[in-house]
């Protein structure tokens, strides 16, 4: 019968306190890249530091009014595999009166990778939610259409968070993202 070597042994040890300490970690512990499961795992709060740092965005529409967004919230749906950006949003247009208006827009979307950028991009979003402030009937519906289109245009392809070539590699290995699972708080990538 053969016995373990004192070096395996300590091995073994290690291993089994490793993931004794990473069971009694919160998840938000766990961030980062694990290349024992092949697996990285970006907190919501990273998330949110880096969505945060692209806004405010706007864009023009029709040349008569001008939609913003600011002051962007990162929400996940774990149940749905999908991420949520809800904002500020504002309209200005000489033909308003006032000339602004300002509510809430939440946008959803399912994620992709994109390789040459390697980025984890909002895909296809779209405006689940749009609320104006102190406009009523027509001109309100218009207006939520308007903020609906563009929020969407100006999320599509957002990149929620970028690798850098250093972080995909380990030694001669360089990896790409697979599989994308949104959780409760933050997102995890496969390795592969």
């Amino acid at each position: 019968m053969a016995h373990a070597s004192p070096t395996s042994f300590a091995r073994r040890r290690f291993v089994a306190h490793a993931a004794a300490l990473a069971a009694a970690l919160p998840a938000s512990a766990l961030a980062g890249f694990n290349f024992f499961t092949s697996e990285y795992t970006a907190s919501r709060d990273e998330l949110q530091a880096q969505i945060a740092r692209r806004f405010p965005v706007q864009q023009r529409y029709a040349e008569i009014f001008t939609v913003g967004l600011r002051d962007p919230q990162l929400l996940l749906d774990a149940r749905g595999n999908r991420a949520a950006i809800t904002a500020v949003l504002s309209i200005a247009s000489p033909l308003l009166r006032p000339a602004s208006t300002e509510g809430i827009v939440t946008v959803s979307s399912a994620l992709r990778y994109d390789a040459p950028t390697r980025a984890l991009r909002l895909d296809q979003p779209r405006a689940e939610r749009l609320e104006l402030q102190g406009l009523t009937g027509r001109d309100a519906e218009r207006l939520q259409q308007i903020g609906a289109v563009v929020a969407q245009e100006l999320l599509r392809d957002q990149a929620l968070r970028t690798f850098t070539a250093e972080e995909l590699t380990v030694g001669r290995k360089t990896y790409d993202i697979g599989d994308i699972t949104v959780l409760d708080d933050g997102i995890k990538v496969q390795l592969k």
